[in-house]
Parts: structure tokens; sequence; C-alpha cells
């Protein structure tokens, strides 16, 4: 059986300890309207701590990266042990601004989602295409390169969630056609399928770019959409809440 969809909010570089405000004011609002999906917040690794404490049982809360060892003299760097030490559930691997500004590679991405899953964490691991890509009609082929490169063996519907973020849509306000989502979505789930067998087809798969509430309820409804990966809009309690109405009656 498919894992309950998953509306996760990626903070990136935002958020300070006042923040916390916004995840109390989250856990308010979900607890008056439940959603029918799982919610969860990655903030910077500075709340990890603090925001796993204090979430409670109805938001999970995740890493936005980690190392690839478990420890050692990696400066600056964080391991998926200590985010699970600090409450995490959810580490994001392969993110396309950790691509572009790191220039981390598949076979990279690949190293730190096993490091997730060896610490017995669930693994979110990115892909997408640049605009170029897919104006000249790669966009598939190149995601697909991309998951098979970076999605680790031992992934199973459990261990593991595709995230699909085309990066001309990351904070763009552009977002694909719900044909194109659904093409790119099938074909994820096909690939799923043909590697893992029957167990491709339990496998998450989230959408990510410019997601916010007045596009939420549409976009999920796509097929092989099992929730997204939310930006900018995961920021304010209110505005993020208002995307978990797509999991609402």
């Amino acid at each position: 059986m498919k894992p309950m969809p998953l509306v996760a909010g990626n903070w990136k570089m935002n958020g300070l300890r006042a923040s916390q405000a916004e995840l109390d004011a989250l856990k308010h609002m979900i607890a008056e309207a439940p959603p029918q999906c799982e919610v969860l917040i990655c903030p910077p690794f500075t709340l990890v701590g603090a925001f796993s404490a204090a979430s409670g049982e109805t938001i999970g809360i995740g890493g936005q990266d980690c190392h690839a060892k478990v420890s050692g003299a990696h400066t600056g760097d964080i391991s998926a042990a200590m985010l699970k030490d600090c409450g995490a559930k959810y580490v994001i691997v392969g993110h396309s601004e950790r691509r572009a500004d790191h220039g981390e590679t598949d076979d990279m991405v690949r190293a730190k989602a096993e490091a997730v899953l060896a610490e017995g964490l669930v693994a979110i691991v990115c892909a997408g295409e640049r605009e170029d890509v897919r104006d000249a009609g790669k966009a598939c082929e190149h995601v697909l390169s991309q998951l098979a490169s970076s999605v680790p063996e031992g992934a199973t519907p459990e261990n593991t969630v595709i995230a699909y973020e085309p990066v001309w849509a990351i904070g763009t306000g552009r977002t694909p056609t719900t044909g194109n989502l659904e093409e790119m979505h099938g074909a994820i789930r096909a690939a799923l399928v043909e590697r893992f067998g029957a167990a491709g087809n339990g496998f998450r798969i989230l959408y990510g770019g410019s997601v916010n509430a007045g596009n939420a309820r549409d976009l999920m409804a796509v097929a092989n959409v099992d929730g997204g990966l939310v930006g900018g809009a995961s920021l304010k309690a209110a505005d993020f809440n208002g995307i978990m109405d797509a999991y609402r009656g």
C-alpha cells in the first residue's frame, strides 16, 4: 500500500528562532482541520532540534541536506546521524540548488541518500530539468537519467520519496501544464516499476516548483502526483495550510 500523500515545506536559507511562531500556528490550523496527508517542514539546520521538540505528532521535521559520511573532518557539514539525533525524520538530497550551487553530481546525491537510509531516515531524492533541456524535448530523458543514478539500490516506498522539481519553475511563479506534469510523473512511475517491480507503484512522487494555495488542488489532482515539495509558500503558516486544502474535503 502506498504511504499517505506528503506535503513538505523546504524553508531553504530562511528562518530564525522567532519563526517557531509559524510552526505553532500551523500546528493549530492542522489540529482544527486535519488534512489527509503527511505534513513535513524542513527548516535550516539551526532550527531542526527546536522544531522537532515543538512539532508534536502532526508535523514531521526534516533536514535540507546532509553529508555522505557519518562523521569526520568535514568543516561546516552535517551528517544524517546528526539530523537524526536532532529529531529529523526526513532529509532532502539532490535539490537543484545544491546541484547548481555546490556542483553535486548524481553519484554524490546517491551517496547522501544511502547515508540517509543507513540512519533509518527517509530520503527525498530530487530531480528536474532546466528550461533549455525542456525546450530541446529532452526533459523526461534528463530526469529519468538523474533518478537512475541518484536513487540508491536500497530504496523502498517506505524509505524513499521522489521529488520532481523543474528548475525553470522554482520560485518563478511558472508551473508545468497538467499535461506536462502527467507525462513526467507517469514516466517516473514507469521507470520506478521497471527498476523495482510492483514496489515501484508504492513510491510517492512529489511535485515542486511554484506550488501555492491557488494551484495546489489542480496540481495535486494529477495522476501520479502524491504531494508537493513547497518552497516560499511554506514559510507562512496560512499559505502552507492553504496548500493542504488540496487534501481536505
